[in-house]
């Protein structure tokens, strides 16, 4: 099972690692570097999970998130949460705003595959 991946992260050296894992799965992705074009690049190409930094420029993943749920020609997709946010209570306060999914970094990459593939087929096998 392959899909397509938006990826929205402003490290560079983040956002190389994930999508190096990903390609090497054999999965498509597609990188935004900050909230807006992460927003517009989610509307425009309809990817079939989307992996969402919190700290970004501009628009941080928790107003991406709302500007994807509030846009009609959004296609409902699995939004994964990838943040450096590890606090007590961090996981639960992404989850209950809405996100699907939370995975705290560093990612662990020898996890990493598994874990995004397991949001992918739920999200694959899903009614739509």
């Amino acid at each position: 099972m392959s899909g397509h991946i938006l990826i929205i992260e402003d490290d560079p050296p983040s956002l190389a690692l994930a999508q190096y894992l990903l390609h090497c799965a054999g999965h498509r992705t597609a990188a935004a570097c900050d909230g807006p074009r992460g927003v517009e690049a989610a509307l425009r190409d309809a990817p079939d999970l989307i992996l969402c930094d919190l700290q970004l420029p501009h628009l941080n993943g928790f107003e991406v998130l709302a500007r994807l749920r509030a846009d009609r020609r959004w296609r409902r997709v699995p939004l994964i949460a990838v943040t450096a946010s590890s606090m007590i209570g961090d996981r639960e306060k992404v989850l209950k705003s809405g996100f699907d999914g939370y995975i705290s970094k560093p990612i662990v990459p020898e996890a990493f595959v598994d874990q995004i593939e397991s949001y992918l087929a739920a999200a694959i096998s899903a009614p739509p």
